[in-house]
């Protein structure tokens, strides 16, 4: 049915590491980077024409199902970081995304991914990407 030429959508987003996302050596503990990603998400959706509270709305939710993460070096407090976020693949019934965070110094500090499948709010059942949700994908391909 979508037989786009496979290509991707990509956004940065940059966010300072607040106090309260570290441990006592200042490191950002571990488990806030699953916040950042939603950050990325979030904004990704956002810039290709649709908030992400309305993709609820329309009554679609996308839990996460699968996370991988790959520390490289630690982000620190105060430090401004910024979040890349891709979609690398047509989505279907699951929607994939990749991760690189950077640090001020363009290092990256970590990569990861999440797969997230959508589901129909009112059936609890699994359906296939929106159509109203693949035409705003498939027009932002890079």
């Amino acid at each position: 049915m979508y037989n786009a030429p496979l290509k991707m959508i990509h956004t940065t987003h940059t966010l300072r590491v607040r106090y309260g996302e570290t441990d006592p050596m200042k490191y950002v503990y571990y488990g806030n980077y699953a916040e950042y990603f939603e950050v990325g998400r979030v904004e990704l959706f956002r810039n290709i024409g649709i908030p992400y509270d309305d993709i609820e709305k329309l009554g679609i939710w996308l839990p996460v199902s699968e996370y991988k993460i790959k520390y490289l070096k630690p982000a620190l407090y105060d430090q401004l970081l910024e979040i890349h976020t891709y979609i690398k693949k047509i989505p279907t019934a699951r929607i994939e995304f990749e991760y690189e965070i950077y640090n001020e110094a363009k290092e990256k500090i970590s990569e990861a991914s999440t797969t997230l499948f959508f589901l129909d709010s009112e059936t609890k059942k699994i359906i296939k990407c929106p159509d109203f949700l693949m035409n705003l994908i498939l027009k932002s391909w890079d």
